[in-house]
């Protein structure tokens, strides 16, 4: 049985952020992941999770000004100082948080930019803040994200994050396979994830197309769980999916798909 991390930005909203951890151990996760934790004190987050024995599995690097649409900052031109403020920020929080994964979002550059110039840029930022990853003991993963819920975002497809990957190295960057957005954008995921299997360091789950729970929409999961188990991974699944209801009363997939 793959091993569930709760996504606290999603699920367990019917509580407080802060409440979400005592909710998620009481639901059974042993792990927990969530967006941004720079709203509250990495020492509070951290009295959370050792008060619960939770596991930190992943969160993402700052990126940018979400409220106005940006999504990372590793391929804007004239934010590369901000992109290393954004990673020691992230790194002083997963040191706190005993975290080894730090998701770096690509981000969405302007019309304007030429691909070639974001392709560089990304590189050399990834570069450079997975070598001060390294150093800290973290991993940093990129996603790759369908183009219907994130338009223009500048990474869409698993084999451009294993070029991204190759080019970097797999002991520095490693690739952040997110079901939903390999169904949405390609198809074939199991086929997908047995390729890709060496540099998958963290995997997410949601089902499409509304991005609820697994079993409320078109994936077979009982197969996706099983080849995720014959394959041998070992990282965490993160549960990045909106509820379709009440948080705890939708959990029944876990017993039905990967009992």
């Amino acid at each position: 049985m793959p091993r569930f991390a709760a996504n606290l930005s999603m699920m367990f909203n019917e509580v407080p952020f802060l409440d979400r951890f005592a909710a998620a151990r009481k639901a059974g996760f042993e792990g927990v992941e969530f967006l941004f934790p720079y709203d509250f004190p990495a020492a509070e987050l951290r009295a959370r999770l050792k008060g619960e024995g939770l596991t930190q599995a992943l969160f993402n690097m700052p990126p940018g000004n979400w409220a106005n649409g940006e999504r990372g900052l590793a391929s804007l031109p004239g934010r590369q100082a901000e992109f290393r403020d954004a990673v020691k920020k992230a790194l002083d929080y997963a040191a706190e948080l005993e975290c080894r994964h730090v998701h770096c979002m690509a981000g969405i550059p302007a019309a304007d930019v030429a691909p070639g110039t974001a392709a560089a840029l990304y590189a050399a930022n990834l570069a450079w803040a997975a070598e001060h990853a390294i150093a800290a003991g973290v991993k940093l993963v990129i996603e790759p994200i369908n183009h219907r819920d994130m338009p223009g975002y500048f990474l869409n497809t698993q084999d451009q994050g294993a070029a991204v990957i190759e080019a970097v190295g797999r002991d520095r960057l490693g690739l952040q396979f997110d079901v939903y957005h390999v169904q949405i954008t390609e198809g074939d995921i199991t086929k997908k994830m047995e390729r890709l299997l060496p540099i998958i360091a963290h995997m997410q789950i949601a089902d499409v197309p509304a991005r609820n729970e697994p079993g409320t929409g078109e994936i077979g999961w009982s197969y996706v769980f099983r080849r995720m188990d014959e394959l041998g991974y070992q990282g965490w699944v993160g549960c990045e999916y909106r509820p379709a209801g009440d948080t705890v009363a939708g959990l029944g997939w876990r017993a039905r798909f990967a009992g």
